[in-house]
Parts: C-alpha cells; sequence; structure tokens
C-alpha cells in the first residue's frame, strides 16, 4: 500500500481496522526478494487502446500540480488550505504510526526497512509542502502592497497570509519614510504616485510574461496578443502568456511545467 493509499483509508476512517504496523508486518515480499526465471521476461499481452481513461488525482498529485503551478506562475494562486490541512494531518498520524514501529523489540530488520523507506516518503511530502509555501510567502512579500490594494487577490490568501502580507507592507512603507521618504518635499514623499507613461510605484504581478502551459484537457481557443487564436487539445505543451490561460490554470484544466 502506497503512500496515497494509506492517505485514503485514513480519510475513510478505515485506519483503525488495520494498522499501519499490522500492514507493514504482513506486507507482500518486494520485487527483489522474489527468484527471477531465466532468460528475458515474456512480455504480457496488452489490450490495444487508443486513449488512456483518466483517473482521479491522488492527494499527493494534487500537491504536486499545485505546487509546480505555483513556482512557475508569475501571479499568486488560490490557496489550497484544505488540501495541505489534510495531508499534513496525514503525515502527522503515519509519523507516530511510524514511531511506534520502531519502538517495537519485535520488528524485524525487513520491517526496519520498509519503515526506512515510509519516512524517506514523508520527508519527500513535506519538502513540496515547504517548497509550495515559501514560495507563496515570497509572492506575498513581493507583492505586498499590491495585495493590500487589492480585495481580489487578498480572497485567494488565507488568514494568516493576509495577515502577514498587511504586516509586512506596514514595516515596508515605515522603513522606506525613515530612510528617504522623510527627507523629500511633501508633494513627492509618497509611494503611490501614478503619471502617464511612468511605471507604477507598486509593484504587481507581470501577466504578460510567458508560460508554458500543458493542456490537461482539451480547452477552448485561446486569444493570443498578435490576433491568433490557439486552440490547446489535450497533452499539448504551449509557450503563452499567462495572462490567457490564467482561468484554465486556475480551474484546472492546464498545468504551467
Amino acid at each position: 500500500m502506497d503512500w496515497d493509499e494509506e492517505y485514503d483509508l485514513l480519510a475513510a476512517g478505515g485506519a483503525a481496522e488495520r494498522s499501519f504496523v499490522e500492514r507493514a508486518r504482513n506486507a507482500l515480499p518486494d520485487d527483489d526478494d522474489l527468484d527471477m526465471p531465466h532468460g528475458p521476461p515474456r512480455p504480457a499481452a496488452v489490450p490495444f487502446q487508443l486513449q488512456q481513461p483518466a483517473e482521479e488525482e491522488t492527494p499527493l498529485q494534487q500537491l504536486m500540480r499545485h505546487w509546480t503551478n505555483e513556482r512557475n506562475c508569475p501571479d499568486i494562486l488560490p490557496a489550497q488550505e484544505e488540501l495541505l490541512v489534510n495531508i499534513l494531518d496525514h503525515i502527522r498520524r503515519q509519523s507516530q504510526t511510524v514511531q511506534l514501529l520502531r519502538e517495537d523489540a519485535s520488528t524485524s530488520e525487513d520491517e526496519h526497512v520498509r519503515i526506512m523507506l515510509a519516512q524517506t516518503e514523508m520527508e519527500r511530502v513535506k519538502f513540496i509542502v515547504r517548497s509550495y509555501i515559501r514560495t507563496r510567502h515570497y509572492k506575498i512579500d513581493r507583492y505586498a502592497r499590491f495585495i493590500t490594494t487589492n480585495a481580489e487577490v487578498q480572497t485567494r490568501l488565507t488568514a494568516g497570509e493576509r495577515d502577514h502580507a498587511s504586516r509586512y507592507a506596514n514595516i515596508l512603507d515605515r522603513h522606506l519614510y525613515k530612510c528617504v521618504l522623510q527627507s523629500l518635499p511633501p508633494a513627492q514623499a509618497h509611494l503611490d504616485d501614478t503619471a502617464a507613461f511612468v511605471p507604477s510605484m507598486i509593484t504587481q504581478p507581470d501577466k504578460t510574461r510567458p508560460v508554458f502551459a500543458h493542456a490537461r484537457q482539451d480547452c477552448p481557443p485561446i486569444r493570443l496578443p498578435d490576433g491568433t487564436a490557439l486552440e490547446m487539445q489535450k497533452g499539448h505543451i504551449s509557450l503563452v502568456p499567462y495572462h490567457t490561460v490564467e482561468q484554465f490554470v486556475v480551474r484546472g484544466e492546464v498545468e504551467l511545467v
């Protein structure tokens, strides 16, 4: 049973019927433990299929997709708070079970190997979670003043992220005032001045930045900046400005690579 099946079992409340310790002890032998026949293996007969049926994403696959999207997206995507809470809760439960198994004197050497593999997988998942959170915090720090003035962006953040953006923006404003603005004339001592043909003083995400978009399903045609239409079919990867596929990414129809 892999990490995702363990997650589904805990979510369904079936962990009480069969613990991790019991499953580890009664697990089938690994491929390396089996005697391999002499000679090249004979390929199994596989029915011809034009297209593989779509499978539902596991929680770990969802996390990796949102992590990759967040790292490659120039804007801040909606927070996946519920998914993170469920995954972290699952890691906590699995860590407690693994610790109990390690402390059991009757645990064999083969079982200790399986414990090590389980811990390695948990560390891999925790790395993805930390990287996902660090990526979002980097964007929040960079666009803090823009976030505090844009109600739509604030809806994509968690309560903790909104509080962090507000406090960071206030600290940055006070720092700039004490270092520079208090020495300038009052007419120029502002951080939100707008002038024609001059870039905004508030840093905003650049949605015109090109991204590699992988279509997870057939998508409606999109209009490119030069006026041409692009039809993104399932499995195709296109280099397009982010704003042209923004809604597809939010809906999960397109992923960034």
